[in-house]
């Protein structure tokens, strides 16, 4: 199984409150088994290929649905922090 890494960052915009989106973004990709460590303007995820995708995807569908939102992200196969090297 391939594991991927993800750096993200949500922005909320014309919204009264921006933990908020961000708390509950960084839920949904939580309770999709990934592993997430939030940071100060990004948070790094790390999951299967399928898992990964699917979650963002959920998460930002989740985010979209209550506001405006802007997601960045960026894949790597090859910085999967905790994996060991082939």
């Amino acid at each position: 199984m391939q594991i991927l890494s993800a750096q993200v960052s949500l922005y909320p915009l014309c919204q009264t409150s921006l933990s908020e989106p961000i708390d509950r973004f960084l839920r949904v990709l939580d309770s999709r088994g990934l592993e997430v460590r939030p940071g100060a303007m990004s948070t790094l995820v790390l999951g299967s290929t399928e898992a990964l995708f699917d979650g963002l995807k959920n998460a930002f569908q989740e985010a979209a649905d209550r506001g405006q939102v802007v997601m960045v992200a960026t894949f790597s196969n090859a910085c999967s922090i905790g994996e060991p090297e082939p």
